[in-house]
């Protein structure tokens, strides 16, 4: 299988916006679904793909909190009760959105948390690694029929320039003998991400799923509320006087590849790749650790693989044949 990841002179970069990815192309009569889609660059995510004209189910775990936010917005809007470190309310959400709609043709995983304290689910699984990537990994699952209707949809997980922490350890992924790192878990959830996108694409590909991982860029959201602000300071994201770093960008602006990844006509026929910046990434430079780029992890088939064996093994859920 060859390999896409390399730029397709994508017209878009670093500053481009949601609405400007978006303009001109009509989303009529196409269903989105959008985990997480009422807070930071999920708002902005709905807000482009239902002025396009979608019908958008957003999965939401503050449902309340969602309908303050997405009430206002234009659009064919639905709001779907949604835990992703619940198993139960996966399944149900699932048979929700099947019974709204017979197909699905853009699936964005885009709900995340960031560097919290160490927590457990009900099975006991670490919180990042069973929000982030397990949900999602069941929720697709359990979509799969409905994104094989479509004949062409795409499924867009989001990752981050987090998944250069690595911390990807698949024999002990709840870290049960390992001392707990808030920021080893989150790379190896954004890892987990970008790996379900490589292998993803694999399994979809002959029947016309494709699928992509996202790095959004630096942007001041809630998904910060775990850290402190002397620790954003710290690392450099905030001055003293509280202002954001220049080179954050904006909601709309980090919403922008997630939505490009979900419509753009350039990656028509790729997929399983790595974007940022409204392209397709290209391999990061070991001297420029603040530049852009992937770290060669999250390309590794095989681990791509083993991951998703033990993805299996630990939600027990499989993708239907």
């Amino acid at each position: 299988m060859p390999s896409h990841q390399e730029p397709v002179n994508s017209p878009f970069g670093y500053r481009s916006t949601a609405g400007e990815v978006i303009d001109g192309i009509d989303l009529s009569g196409r269903c989105v679904v959008v985990t997480g889609g009422y807070s930071g660059i999920g708002t902005e995510t709905v807000r482009a793909i239902a002025a396009a004209g979608a019908q958008v189910i957003v999965g939401a775990r503050r449902t309340g909190q969602a309908h303050d936010v997405l009430d206002a917005l234009d659009g064919d809007i639905a709001i779907l009760p949604l835990d992703l470190a619940d198993p139960a309310s996966i399944d149900a959400f699932a048979e929700a959105v099947a019974g709204r709609t017979d197909t699905i043709d853009i699936l964005i995983n885009n709900a995340a948390i960031m560097a919290s304290p160490l927590a457990r689910d009900a099975r006991g699984y670490e919180m990042q690694f069973a929000t982030n990537h397990l949900g999602h990994f069941q929720l697709t699952a359990r979509l799969w029929p409905l994104l094989l209707t479509g004949g062409g949809a795409r499924v867009v997980a989001l990752s981050s320039i987090g998944h250069r922490l690595h911390g990807l350890d698949l024999d002990d992924p709840n870290f049960e003998r390992r001392d707990y790192d808030k920021w080893l878990a989150y790379g190896q959830a954004k890892s987990a991400n970008a790996l379900f996108a490589l292998q993803l694409d694999k399994l979809g590909e002959s029947r016309g799923v494709r699928a992509f991982a996202v790095h959004p860029g630096g942007i001041a959201t809630p998904l910060q509320r775990h850290l402190t602000m002397e620790e954003q300071r710290a690392m450099g994201w905030y001055d003293e006087d509280g202002n954001v770093h220049e080179a954050f960008k904006s909601t709309e602006e980090g919403a922008a590849t997630t939505v490009w990844c979900a419509v753009s006509p350039l990656l028509e026929g790729k997929g399983g790749v790595y974007c940022e910046d409204c392209e397709v990434a290209v391999a990061a430079d070991p001297e420029k650790p603040r530049a852009g780029g992937y770290y060669p992890h999250i390309r590794d088939e095989n681990l791509a693989g083993k991951l998703w064996t033990k993805s299996e093994a630990m939600t027990g859920v499989s993708f239907p044949a």
